[in-house]
C-alpha cells in the first residue's frame, strides 16, 4: 500500500495540510507519514564532529513525539468520522530524526511506497518563499516524488477539476497518462492547459501534433485542452487558477522551463504568493507514482 508523507512543525498551516492529506488519502487508499526533523543543540565540537548531548537529544525526541503521536491520533479520530468517498481509513504513522528535513523526507520516501508529499505553504509569499528557498530546491530537484503544496487556510473539497500546465514538452504525454490515473480517483476532469505568451508566432501545428498523441493514447472521457493566450506565462496561470474553477494545478519541473523560472524566483513574487489552490510539482520523469 502506498504512503502519503506530511512533514509537519506543528504550525496551524502544516496542520491543515496534513487534514488535507487525510482526504486525498481516502481517495488514494493510501496510509499517511507524518515526519518531523530536529535540531539538537551541539555541546561540544571534537575533531570537526559535533557532539549531542544524550539527555538533550532524548529529552528533544521525545517531546516531538509526543506532539507527532497527538496530531495522529486527531488525524485517526477524524478519519474515523469520514465515511465519504469509501469506508477505508488510512493508518498513520510517524517518524522524528536529528537533522536536516530534505534527507529525512528523501529517506522516508525510498523506504515507503511513497504515492505524494503533502506540504502546508502560510503567509504572503509563501510559496514563493518556498521555491527559492535552498533546502526547498534541493527537495524539488533532488527528490523523485510529487510535492502537493497546500496553501494556508486551504481546507480540503472534492476534487472535480485538476489543470495540468503544459508547454506542450513531448514528455509531457506520459505525466498526462499518470495523471489520468491519479484524477481516476476523484472522478474528475483533467484540464490540459497551454498558456500561449506569444500568440503572434502560436504553433498551430505543434499544439496539434501534441493533441493528436494524446487523443491515440490516453483513454479517459474527462480529459480537455484549453489555450489561453497571455504575454506574461505568469499572469496567465494565475489567471487559470482564480478564474478557471480548477482545484488543483499541476506543473512538471524540468531545466529551462517555466517550472524552473518559477523555483529560480523569475516568477512574480507577488503573484506566485497569491496562489489559493493546491499546487502539485512533479519532478521530471516522474510517470507511476500517483
Amino acid at each position: 500500500m502506498k504512503t502519503i508523507i506530511v512533514p509537519t512543525d506543528f504550525s496551524k498551516p502544516a496542520g491543515d495540510a496534513a487534514k488535507y492529506a487525510l482526504h486525498i488519502a481516502k481517495y488514494l487508499k493510501s496510509n499517511i507519514k507524518l515526519c518531523h526533523a530536529f535540531m539538537v543543540p551541539a555541546d561540544a565540537t571534537v575533531a570537526g564532529q559535533v557532539a549531542w548531548p544524550l539527555y538533550n537529544y532524548e529529552s528533544i525526541f521525545k517531546d516531538v513525539s509526543e506532539e507527532l503521536d497527538v496530531l495522529a491520533k486527531d488525524l485517526m479520530r477524524e478519519s474515523s468520522e469520514l465515511n465519504f468517498p469509501n469506508t477505508f481509513k488510512p493508518v498513520v504513522e510517524h517518524a522524528a530524526e536529528p537533522g536536516g528535513a530534505v534527507e529525512l523526507i528523501i529517506r522516508l520516501a525510498k523506504e515507503e511506497q511513497v504515492a505524494l508529499v503533502v506540504m502546508g505553504m502560510s503567509g504572503a509569499g509563501a510559496i514563493t518563499k518556498f521555491f527559492t528557498g535552498s533546502v526547498s530546491r534541493s527537495l524539488i530537484e533532488n527528490g523523485k516524488f510529487p510535492i502537493l503544496l497546500i496553501p494556508g487556510g486551504c481546507e480540503f473539497k472534492a476534487v472535480k477539476k485538476i489543470a495540468f500546465a503544459t508547454d506542450l514538452n513531448k514528455g509531457d504525454i506520459e505525466v498526462i497518462h499518470m495523471l489520468v490515473g491519479f484524477a481516476r480517483h476523484f472522478n474528475a476532469e483533467l484540464v490540459v492547459v497551454h498558456v500561449d505568451h506569444d500568440p503572434k508566432h502560436y504553433d498551430a501545428k505543434k499544439a496539434d501534433v501534441f493533441l493528436n498523441e494524446v487523443t491515440c493514447k490516453i483513454n479517459y472521457d474527462k480529459i480537455y485542452y484549453r489555450e489561453i493566450s497571455s504575454a506574461n506565462l505568469n499572469d496567465g496561470l494565475q489567471w487559470l487558477s482564480e478564474h478557471g474553477w480548477i482545484d488543483m494545478l499541476v506543473m512538471v519541473h524540468r531545466p529551462h522551463n517555466f517550472m524552473d523560472k518559477l523555483i529560480r524566483g523569475s516568477f512574480t513574487k507577488k503573484q506566485a504568493g497569491s496562489v489559493k489552490i493546491p499546487l502539485m510539482v512533479l519532478p521530471e520523469g516522474l510517470t507511476s507514482v500517483l
